[in-house]
């Protein structure tokens, strides 16, 4: 009996630590979270905006430790070593179109990137240590996304902004490769960051066709910690990942009226979503309408939202969300969710059907901003910054109140390669055509000049506009430099990319407040819309052509040269290892072997001819000292033919740009000085 109750106090207490530990672990698992939502938005040149937007969370480690079981281990891992506060990376291919897509609000702020790569980071480090934090940091995202990031090393292509790019920001580095190329290789590693990577959920309609043959592709992933930061110690990592892709459906033309063209999840990307995934928190589907949309569409009104005529979904909305206290008021966005969490049944498969026409045009920023280059000729040129006005640009409210003429500031950030030599006190400022003196136009400036293969050249400039100009324009002159034939890129007539230049507006802040029917519902990307941000453009690339050598001329002096030297060589060497005694001895062999029938001929057709005979004795002499005459002219003829050589050699060195000396040459290959 006492054996009985000792066993089943002893069960008790294992299921009591089993219970404790299992709720420890939910509570573990509970501190972690992760979300997928997804984002439609219909534009006006008849093609659709998809956002994907994934967002994982993890506790600080003071508290939560080092085992994680959503988080991805190498972006711990990566913020721990390097000790990073914020830092973004930007995948894309094609240039976002601002003029048809939008550049006011929060969607095409934060993820309208340049072409190519995009990577800038905030270390909490000393600031003689960001530098080597900084390379070490690009190796090892170019380890982890399969990309060329690890050229950003060096430090002729990266620079340290003040206070243009991000105010109030110390220890910031920033680079770009605009001639990186995108491809799935860079989508696989950060699709692998997910906890259920494409295998289900949002991230299942990832079909790489669907998505590379879009107009517009960005992928980016935006990382913030408070690890470091004392002030934040409840604040842990949270990753943002997004995806941004442009498609273009397939139109459809009604009693000669062209529609905007309908689309489903299935037409867009070849696929449905069986269900969300079984990690995530939250899976929701938006449909965001614009407030010009709205506006513009029959029977608008709340009551008549859900039920509207000139379009429809294919499944009706859980929730409608409103914009309110909207930039223009009286037009106002409205955004239909789709929760994915009651469709395990049958696969979830959003359309969206037009049934009347309709034209709109989305919220541009408020100045139109392009760059080119002016001059010809492979010395000089100049960089040319156009900055127009658009439609929403006169109902800016006024930003100095304290003056009575309106000013709108713009603030420059651009980065020019070491190799174009900008004349940064040439800027010239033109408003209306009209050029502007210094202090009236330009309220700040700072400039970095650069220096010779080891720094870029960096520009922050502050331009204090009026506000009812049409068009504005900033030049600066620059004189093309000279690369060596080492430092040339491949394919290096294609020209030279300059990165893009970033242009914000520090006055106007764009975010989107929704009023939600349902408070309990969070939405981590309806969050990011409502939080203020600044208000983003980028430039085109430029294309800088600079003078190139004659890159076949060194092939071919190269191949002639080491055709010459075979020649040479194998000829003098083989002069040089050939035996003659042992020729000789071959040939006395050969003679005795002959025997006297050859002597007898000989002897009887002397006495035929009536003369006397004489004796063969001498020929191997004489072939004897022919070959040795042979072989001593041969290394003569060789050895003028080197000397020729050689002064080939040194022509060809002098082409290619090396500084190549003869003698040490010969000697580094044979060890002696065949000269002497």
């Amino acid at each position: 009996m006492a054996r009985l109750l000792s066993i089943f106090v002893l069960l008790v207490f294992v299921l009591h630590v089993a219970s404790e530990s299992t709720g420890e672990v939910v509570e573990q698992i509970n501190g972690e979270e992760f979300t997928e939502e997804l984002l439609f938005r219909p534009l006006p040149d008849r093609k659709v905006l998809s956002h994907f937007h994934f967002e994982s969370k993890v506790p600080p480690t003071n508290s939560y430790g080092h085992h994680h079981r959503l988080f991805p281990k190498a972006i711990y891992q990566l913020v721990h070593k390097y000790r990073i506060r914020e830092m973004e990376l930007s995948f894309t291919q094609g240039r976002w179109n601002y003029e048809s897509w939008g550049g006011f609000d929060p969607v095409s702020s934060s993820n309208a990137k340049p072409p190519g790569v995009e990577l800038w980071a905030v270390f909490d480090v000393s600031a003689d240590q960001v530098d080597a934090s900084w390379k070490n940091l690009t190796h090892t995202l170019s380890g982890l996304f399969c990309a060329s990031i690890n050229f950003l090393e060096s430090s002729t292509t990266y620079s340290a902004p003040d206070w243009s790019f991000r105010p109030l920001s110390s220890n910031l580095r920033y680079g770009s490769l605009p001639r990186e190329a995108v491809c799935t290789e860079n989508l696989t590693p950060w699709l692998k960051l997910l906890p259920c990577r494409d295998k289900s959920g949002l991230s299942s309609l990832m079909d790489r066709p669907s998505i590379y043959r879009g107009f517009y592709h960005s992928q980016r992933l935006h990382l913030t910690s408070g690890e470091f930061d004392p002030m934040a110690s409840d604040h842990g990592i949270v990753l943002e990942q997004t995806l941004t892709v442009v498609l273009q459906p397939d139109a459809l033309e009604t009693r000669g009226r062209k529609l905007q063209p309908n689309w489903s999840m299935s037409s867009l990307f070849g696929k449905t979503v069986d269900g969300k995934c079984a990690l995530a928190k939250s899976s929701n589907v938006y449909v965001q309408l614009e407030g010009s949309l709205v506006h513009n569409m029959k029977d608008e009104g709340d009551e008549g939202l859900e039920s509207n005529l000139n379009f429809e979904f294919s499944i009706s909305p859980d929730r409608i969300m409103k914009e309110v206290n909207s930039f223009h008021r009286e037009h106002s966005s409205i955004l239909y969710g789709f929760s994915i969490k009651d469709h395990h049944s049958k696969p979830f498969d959003l359309g969206f059907k037009w049934n009347l026409p309709v034209t709109w045009s989305c919220v541009k920023a408020p100045l139109r901003v392009s760059r080119f280059l002016m001059g010809s000729g492979n010395e000089r040129g100049a960089i040319a910054l156009s900055l127009q006005s658009t439609e929403w640009s006169q109902s800016l409210p006024k930003v100095d109140h304290n003056e009575e003429k309106c000013r709108l500031k713009v603030d420059v950030f651009q980065v020019v390669p070491w190799y174009i030599k900008v004349y940064y006190h040439t800027a010239k400022v033109y408003v209306d055509g009209v050029p502007q003196s210094f202090g009236d136009a330009i309220e700040k400036l700072s400039v970095s000049p650069s220096e010779d293969k080891v720094s870029p050249g960096v520009m922050e400039m502050s331009l204090k506009l009026p506000c009812d100009l049409k068009s504005a324009s900033l030049t600066l002159e620059f004189d093309k430099g000279f690369l060596h034939i080492d430092e040339y890129p491949p394919d290096a007539n294609q020209g030279f990319d300059i990165p893009s230049a970033i242009i914000s507006y520090p006055d106007f802040q764009t975010c989107m407040q929704y009023k939600q029917d349902n408070a309990s519902i969070k939405s981590p990307m309806v969050s990011k819309m409502q939080e203020k941000r600044k208000i983003l453009s980028y430039t085109e690339v430029l294309l800088v052509p600079l003078t190139t050598p004659d890159f076949s001329m060194p092939y071919n002096v190269i191949t002639i040269t080491c055709t010459v030297f075979a020649l040479y060589f194998g000829s003098l060497m083989n002069a040089l290892r050939r035996r003659v005694g042992e020729e000789e001895r071959l040939l006395k062999e050969k003679d005795k072997k002959s025997g006297k029938l050859p002597s007898l001929f000989s002897k009887l057709s002397a006495k035929l001819r009536g003369k006397p005979w004489d004796p063969p004795s001498s020929s191997s002499s004489s072939k004897f000292i022919s070959s040795k005459t042979a072989a001593l002219v041969n290394i003569l003829i060789l050895n003028c033919l080197g000397v020729n050589v050689m002064n080939l050699i040194e022509k060809a060195a002098s082409i290619l740009g090396k500084k190549l000396e003869r003698t040490k040459f010969v000697k580094m290959l044979f060890g002696t000085d065949f000269e002497n």
